[in-house]
């Protein structure tokens, strides 16, 4: 289990981040709180300390002779602050060190994340989005803020993401810490994973779909965000909660799914398609319930094909440095097995990697765990034992920054 230094700046938010604190030491994780003196006017001392089990310290002078300016944060595997208000990420941008959150972050040597919560105007200031460049640049993991609800009646980028996608988050960076030396090595890169299942209708009430529930594509984006990418999730009839640090784009059909797929694709790093879309669809929509008929007879409904998005993708690269991967749910039969059918669908698609994954009543889809073999277009192949789709993902990016 990890050390975590729990920063928590001086915002509304802050009251979130106490169920965050609990969390993370429900899990295991040995958890100091270094809230800023703004931060104890929104959520108090008690509340910190009877949540995390330990003293909580706001100034450099307290316990001098222990030097906590230096200790907490030379002592931490990961220092994560909830909410980072405009304010505290400019001091930290600047480096400054006026308290004991501060100085704690010059002395840290693990991985840094910061989770703004501010309003809408003040992320989108130059200052802001400047300072966020620069924290960036120094190797520290910047959350996208959430959309949503913010403070009084206004609505728009800047709210805290919920706590329970905020542990999701510090759980891959805490997973890619103690798996690699390596820092944000996604961080400058643009991706875009597809997830979920497409639905294609065939009248208001109808319509023909798959099991996907989206879970490894969502695995997949919050890996990526936690290497420092940033990560366009195209997520077709998803319930999940929205991952931290994404920006989430919603579709239905297969027609939306590539549009949004090419537009996000334009200007990507990588593009990895794990949804599950439809290969045909209706070749016509009826605009009222199709009804039983009184002879008991079934109506007969025509298929077209849907478009082949990762062929498309794949042979149509914005820049030829672009790399692609597919995934392909895959069964056995008469005609080869799992694997025989991934080659061949390498090799008609065109993209550099391929995951092929065997599905079954209780494999694959809707899981929380995942199997797969990635093929290679140089005839590469690695196995992935079956384990949780967040490991799967980050081989998947494994193999990505090598082709990067």
């Amino acid at each position: 289990m990890a050390e975590i230094v729990l920063g928590v700046g001086g915002g509304i938010a802050a009251y979130k981040v106490a169920d965050l604190l609990r969390r993370l030491t429900e899990s295991g994780h040995g958890v100091t709180v270094v809230p800023t003196r703004s931060a104890l006017r929104f959520v108090g001392e008690p509340t910190w300390a009877a949540l995390s089990g330990r003293p909580v310290r706001t100034d450099v002078f307290e316990d001098v002779h222990e030097v906590p300016h230096v200790r907490i944060g030379r002592h931490a595997d990961l220092v994560v602050v909830a909410p980072a208000t405009a304010d505290l990420m400019a001091k930290a941008a600047a480096g400054l060190a006026d308290d004991l959150l501060t100085s704690t972050l010059l002395t840290a040597r693990g991985p840094v994340v910061f989770v703004p919560a501010m309003h809408t105007e003040m992320w989108e200031h130059p200052a802001t989005v400047a300072n966020v460049e620069t924290l960036r640049r120094r190797g520290a993991l910047v959350v996208e803020p959430a959309v949503g609800r913010l403070t009084g009646a206004d609505t728009g980028k800047g709210r805290l993401p919920e706590p329970a996608d905020i542990f999701a988050y510090v759980s891959d960076v805490l997973t890619r810490g103690a798996e690699a030396d390596a820092g944000p090595d996604l961080a400058g890169r643009h991706v875009v994973v597809s997830a979920g299942g497409t639905r294609e209708h065939l009248d208001p009430v109808r319509f023909l779909g798959n099991r996907s529930s989206g879970r490894q594509g969502y695995a997949l984006a919050r890996a990526a965000a936690a290497r420092g990418a940033r990560v366009t999730l195209v997520a077709a009839n998803v319930a999940l909660p929205d991952p931290a640090g994404v920006d989430l784009v919603r579709v239905g059909s297969a027609a939306q799914l590539y549009d949004a797929m090419v537009e996000a694709a334009a200007g990507a790093d990588a593009v990895v398609m794990a949804a599950a879309v439809a290969d045909f669809r209706p070749a016509a929509y009826a605009d009222t319930k199709i009804k039983k008929t009184a002879d008991g007879s079934s109506p007969v409904i025509e298929l077209e094909r849907t478009t082949d998005i990762l062929a498309y993708l794949a042979t149509h690269r914005p820049d030829p440095k672009q790399v692609v991967v597919g995934f392909a749910a895959e069964t056995g039969d008469a005609s080869g097995s799992v694997l025989d059918h991934g080659r061949a669908k390498l090799a008609s698609k065109g993209c550099d990697l391929l995951v092929v994954n065997e599905v079954g009543a209780d494999r694959g889809f809707e899981s929380e765990d995942n199997a797969a073999v990635v093929l290679g277009a140089d005839g590469s192949s690695v196995t992935v034992e079956s384990g949780p789709k967040s490991a799967l993902a980050h081989v998947v990016w494994d193999l990505v920054r090598a082709r990067l």
